[in-house]
């Protein structure tokens, strides 16, 4: 997985996977999804970031392990 982001577009791109993109789909205006030939989100696009997220703020946690 790989985030980035273009400040001087206000464009956050995120990739799941490197998958080959098949189709495209609108969400609305702003966010795009990518998916792959069997229906997984490779990528999503999120223009006027900084209005549709908090990416100011971003974080990441990652959790290994799940109680039982």
């Amino acid at each position: 997985m790989k985030i980035t982001y273009f400040k001087d577009t206000d464009t956050l791109l995120v990739n799941f996977n490197n998958n080959q993109i098949v189709e495209t789909k609108d969400i609305n205006e702003n966010v795009l999804v990518e998916m792959d030939k069997n229906g997984s989100i490779v990528s999503m696009t999120i223009e006027h970031a900084q209005h549709q997220t908090e990416i100011a703020n971003f974080s990441f946690n990652q959790v290994d392990n799940f109680p039982s």
